[in-house]
């Protein structure tokens, strides 16, 4: 079972567009074949997020997807790293990458996490997670 850590940009263009790379994450979520590791401060960013009136994404489908990622997800508290990022938002979620040694932190932002600080954290955008995950799983 593959972990990952899912940035928030792609969960939210995952319920923009199912049918895109992130939609097909979600998809994979969703059937359990991918896990997603998290902590506390990645559900309140996904909580504060999603809702956002500019997405106008329904809230059943937030709902759902929030209760899939914490019944089915990997809880992660972690350590701090000492690294600096061009948003120092992004820490969490490379943080609980690293904690958890998941397989990919996924992201469309991949230049928001340098390679000189992802401390050994694979960083990779939803299409190429995707390709390397379809030849991993040939069907």
């Amino acid at each position: 079972m593959m972990i990952i850590v899912l940035d928030t940009n792609v969960l939210v263009a995952g319920l923009l567009n199912p049918f895109g790379p992130p939609g097909r994450l979600l998809d994979l979520v969703l059937s359990g074949e991918l896990l997603i590791a998290y902590d506390d401060r990645i559900l309140a960013e996904y909580r504060n997020v999603l809702p956002r009136d500019k997405f106008a994404i329904d809230p059943t489908a937030i709902a759902e997807m929030l209760t899939e990622i914490e019944a089915e997800g990997v809880y992660a508290p972690t350590a701090p790293l000492d690294v600096q990022l061009p948003d120092p938002d992004d820490l969490p979620f490379l943080e609980v990458a690293h904690g958890a040694q998941v397989d990919a932190l996924v992201t469309g932002n991949v230049r928001h996490y340098p390679a000189s600080s992802r401390r050994g954290v694979k960083v990779l955008a939803p299409a190429e997670f995707l390709k390397r995950w379809q030849a991993d799983h040939p069907e």
